[in-house]
C-alpha cells in the first residue's frame, strides 16, 4: 500500500531528474563544441574576404621583395580585418614561386607568411599563431586549392582552413590570394586539442641544400617545348623534374636509421622543440611501414586512405605522388604518424600531365606519375591490404557520389565565383586576366565531372585502374578532348604579373626574371608551360 500509494511521486521526481540530465548533456555538448572552435576560426575564416594590410617602411619592403629568396623575416603592423597588430613577422614563402613570382621593374607578387608571435612573445590572433597567403599562381580558376581542401574537409581529412584575402601595402593593392591556416600550434590545439606532438613539413627546396633557383633555372631552360603545350611526367622514366633521383626522406623510402638520410623531413621540422628522440620515432614509423609490419600502430591508416582518396581525385602531381617527392606535412604524435594536405595551387592536372585525358583518367590503383609504386610505400603498402584497398575504393565512391554528382562541385564552384568574382576582376599584378579567370571555370567544371565520371568506371571495371591497364586498353577511356587543360593555369604561372595598379614595388636588376626563362616568360596573361597532368564551405 505504501509503495503503491508514493509510486507515481517517485516516478514524477525521476522523470524529472532524467530530463534535467538530458538538457545537461546537450548543454554539455554544445558548449564542448563551441570551445572546440576557436575564435580565430570565426573571425578570419568564416565566408567573407579578408582584408589584410601591411603597414612598413617602404625601404623595409623593397628589401624583403628584392631579397625574397632568402625568406628572412621581417618586423611589420599587420591591420586583419580593422584591427591592428603590431609588430608581426613576415617573410616570403615557396619554392619555384620565388623565382617565378619575381616582377618587373614595377611590381612584384609573392606568397607571404604572417608569424604573429614572432617578435612579441604570445601574441596571437584570437588563438592563431601563423597563417599564410598564396599568389595564385598557376591557378586561372583561383580555386585550385580552396576545391581540394574542401574535397579533403568532405571525406574527413584534417585540413587547415581556407579563406581568400584581399591584400594591401600601406594602402597600394597588393594582390588578391588565397589565406590558409598553417600548421602549427593553433591547428594541432583546434583539431587535436592538443599541442603535443610533432610537425614536419616535406618540402624540396630545403631538402636539397642547395640553390634552388639554380637548379629550377637548370630545370626551366632544359624543358622541351617550353610553354608550347604539355609533356607527359607520367612514366616510370620520366625526367625526374626535383626528384633527380635522390633519396632525402620525402618518398618515405626507409633506407638505414641515421636521421641524416631524412633532411627533406626533418629540416623542416615546424616546431623549435623537435628532438633526435622525436625524429627516431619517425624512422621506427618508416623502418615498419616499408616492411609492411604493425601498420595500425605507426599510421593513423584510416585517415591515410582518406588523403589518398582525396589526393588521387583532384590529380596534384606536385607531391608525395610523384618525382617531387614534397608538398605535405606529417604529424608525429606518440610514435604514430598522420599525412596532411598541403600546397593544392597545382591540383586538376596543374603539373607533370600531358593533356587533360591524362588527368580525367588518372589512374586510382596507381595513381603515381614518374615513380613506381613501389617507390611510394605510404601509398603501395596500404593498397597492398585487400581491406585498406576496398576502404579506399569505398571513399573514392563517397566522393565522386556524395561531392560530385550530388551537384556540391558545381554549385561550391558557382558560390566561391559569386563570392571572390569582383576581387578577381580589381585585382593587381595578375598572372592571369579576368577574362581568362571567367573562360576557367566552364572548363573546371568539365574537368571535374569528367574526372568523376572516370573515377566510377575504373571502380566499377569499365576502365582500367592502372596505367598499365589503361596502356593496354584504352578503347574505354574517358574523352577529355573538350576540355583544354592550359585554361585552368598551369605550373609556369600566365607569366609575369602584369603590373596593373602602379603599385611601388623594387626596381632593379634583382627583381627580374632569371635568364633562361627568356621573353616569352614575361607576356601577361600567357599560358603555362606545362599543363597538366574549410573553415566551412561558401
Amino acid at each position: 500500500m505504501i509503495a503503491s500509494k508514493h509510486l507515481s511521486k517517485i516516478v514524477a521526481v525521476l522523470l524529472c531528474l532524467c530530463l534535467l540530465f538530458c538538457g545537461f548533456i546537450v548543454y554539455a555538448a554544445n558548449t564542448f563544441d563551441t570551445a572546440k572552435t576557436p575564435e580565430y576560426q570565426m573571425r578570419m575564416f568564416n565566408g567573407e574576404v579578408i582584408s589584410l594590410e601591411i603597414q612598413i617602411a617602404w625601404d623595409e619592403w623593397e628589401a624583403l621583395l628584392r631579397n625574397a629568396q632568402a625568406k628572412e623575416w621581417i618586423l611589420a603592423d599587420v591591420v586583419i580585418n580593422g584591427e591592428k597588430f603590431s609588430a608581426v613577422g613576415i617573410r616570403t614563402k615557396g619554392n619555384s614561386s620565388l623565382t617565378q613570382g619575381r616582377g618587373s621593374s614595377n611590381n612584384a607578387r609573392y606568397s607571404l607568411q604572417f608569424k604573429m608571435n614572432k617578435y612579441v612573445k604570445g601574441q596571437i590572433y584570437y588563438g592563431l599563431d601563423t597563417f599564410c597567403v598564396n599568389n595564385m599562381m598557376g591557378d586561372a580558376t583561383y580555386m585550385k586549392d580552396y576545391l581540394a581542401y574542401d574535397i579533403m574537409e568532405y571525406i574527413g581529412v584534417d585540413t587547415p582552413l581556407v579563406n581568400y584575402a584581399n591584400v594591401t601595402v600601406n594602402g597600394e593593392a597588393y594582390g588578391f590570394a588565397i589565406a590558409l591556416e598553417r600548421y602549427d600550434r593553433a591547428f594541432l590545439d583546434r583539431v587535436y586539442n592538443t599541442s603535443a606532438g610533432q610537425l614536419y613539413n616535406v618540402k624540396i627546396g630545403m631538402g636539397l641544400r642547395g640553390d634552388f633557383e639554380d637548379m629550377w633555372q637548370d630545370v626551366a631552360e632544359g624543358m622541351p617545348g617550353r610553354g608550347q603545350g604539355g609533356m607527359d611526367f607520367g612514366g616510370r622514366d620520366g625526367m625526374g623534374m626535383g626528384g633527380f633521383g635522390r633519396n632525402d626522406g620525402g618518398s618515405l623510402v626507409y633506407t638505414d636509421d641515421d636521421i641524416n638520410s631524412y633532411f627533406a623531413i626533418f629540416d623542416n621540422a615546424v616546431l623549435d622543440n623537435t628532438s633526435d628522440r622525436d625524429k627516431q620515432r619517425v624512422l621506427t614509423a618508416l623502418e615498419n611501414l616499408n616492411a609492411g609490419t604493425d601498420l595500425e600502430k605507426y599510421f593513423d591508416v584510416d585517415a591515410t586512405l582518406r588523403y589518398f582518396a582525396a589526393h588521387t581525385v583532384v590529380v596534384n602531381l606536385d607531391s608525395y605522388t610523384s618525382n617531387m617527392q614534397q608538398n605535405y606535412y606529417l604529424y608525429e604524435r606518440d610514435g604514430k604518424l598522420t599525412i596532411l594536405p598541403w600546397d593544392y595551387n597545382l591540383a586538376f592536372g596543374g603539373f607533370q600531365s600531358g593533356d587533360a585525358s591524362s588527368v580525367v583518367n588518372f589512374p586510382i590503383d596507381t595513381p603515381v606519375s614518374g615513380v613506381s609504386m613501389e617507390d611510394r610505400p605510404l601509398l603501395s603498402k596500404l593498397l597492398e591490404v585487400d581491406e585498406y584497398r576496398e576502404r579506399y575504393h569505398g571513399y573514392l565512391r563517397q566522393i565522386v557520389e556524395g561531392y560530385f554528382e550530388s551537384g556540391l562541385y558545381e554549385s561550391t564552384i558557382l558560390a566561391l565565383d559569386a563570392k571572390i568574382n569582383e576581387y578577381v576582376k580589381n585585382d593587381v599584378n595578375v598572372y592571369y586576366t579576368y577574362e581568362q579567370y571567367e573562360a576557367s571555370l566552364p572548363q573546371l567544371i568539365e574537368l571535374g565531372h569528367l574526372r568523376s565520371e572516370s573515377i566510377k568506371g575504373q571502380l566499377n571495371g569499365t576502365i582500367p585502374s592502372t596505367s598499365s591497364g589503361q596502356r593496354e586498353d584504352s578503347s574505354s577511356l574517358i574523352d577529355a578532348s573538350g576540355v583544354n587543360l592550359s585554361t585552368l593555369g598551369s605550373m609556369m604561372g600566365g607569366g609575369q604579373p602584369n603590373g596593373a595598379g602602379g603599385n611601388r614595388w623594387p626596381a632593379g636588376e634583382d627583381t627580374q626574371m632569371p635568364e633562361g626563362f627568356g621573353e616569352q616568360g614575361r607576356q601577361p596573361g600567357r599560358q603555362g608551360a606545362m599543363p597538366g597532368g574549410q573553415g566551412g564551405r561558401p
